[in-house]
């Protein structure tokens, strides 16, 4: 994730790359005009159902060539050019789920842009229709989203069943996110956070931050497991190396940073 100040062209940039155990999963790209939007959703992984707004905009899509699963359709950028990319898995950790644990018929990966990107004008109404919908229905499974416009990058992270954050990537900066909970240091007063409208009473009431000063939200709800130190962590120390050479850390380090800056802009085509 990349702010309109720190690409050489003043875009803003999201990217994802899909990885998994079992062989490579075919996807299929293809454009969903407004007449082709379903106006009741019915997920295949889960009980959820819902009705639809009935203004959807016309959207690219990135679904699943085989639709066993549901339609996975991954990312896609709408006609108001807003982008969205939500199929990230995450972690978090025992203390969280205890207290708000996942819902077995809530919804998922399968789902989110579908019910998502037709419907949203900017990036900003990303997070906050995606957000409405899991304090509503929750979600089996722990995920991470990003959506942008032509000004801003938000990015989002499911904490638990019904418990949600998310950040404007400042405008000068960018951010590489491995596959556990990435958020740091946070703000709640900040204009540039939208987070689940009870998530600071439940880290008050729970007792859950474990530092004596501010707030950050991967120690408070990260995991920092074996599996961090040996899949997660080395893939955001490569990214941030490549860009801050300079920076004095190493692979297996927990507390990488997460909003990062550098003294050269991005450009397409670069990783």
């Amino acid at each position: 994730m990349v702010g309109k100040k720190a690409t050489i062209d003043g875009s803003t940039m999201i990217a994802r790359n899909e990885d998994g155990a079992g062989p490579l999963n075919p996807q299929r790209f293809v454009v969903v005009n407004p007449s082709e939007q379903p106006t009741h959703y019915q997920a295949k992984l889960s009980k959820v159902e819902m009705d639809l707004p009935a203004n959807p905009m016309r959207y690219t899509s990135t679904p699943d060539a085989n639709p066993v699963a549901g339609i996975w359709a991954a990312a896609g950028i709408n006609s108001d050019n807003v982008a969205m990319t939500a199929t990230e898995t995450i972690t978090s950790n025992a203390r969280i789920l205890g207290i708000d644990p996942l819902v077995d018929d809530g919804l998922g990966e399968e789902d989110f842009t579908t019910i998502v990107l037709p419907y949203i004008h900017s990036a900003r109404e990303g997070v906050e229709r995606l957000g409405a919908l899991l304090e509503k229905y929750g979600t089996y499974e722990l995920n991470a989203m990003a959506f942008s416009d032509k000004d801003e990058v938000w990015y989002f992270e499911s904490i638990a069943g019904h418990h949600w954050a998310a950040i404007k990537i400042p405008d000068d900066a960018y951010v590489v996110a491995p596959n556990r909970f990435n958020i740091d240091d946070y703000n709640f007063q900040s204009p540039d956070a939208l987070y689940a409208k009870d998530l600071p009473d439940l880290i008050d009431t729970y007792h859950l931050n474990p530092d004596t000063e501010g707030v950050n939200l991967r120690h408070i709800f990260g995991s920092a497991t074996i599996k961090d130190t040996r899949y997660n962590n080395p893939r955001a120390w490569y990214g941030q190396k490549f860009f801050n050479p300079e920076f004095d850390t190493l692979p297996i380090d927990q507390d990488l940073p997460f909003i990062c800056r550098t003294d050269k802009k991005n450009q397409r085509g670069r990783p």
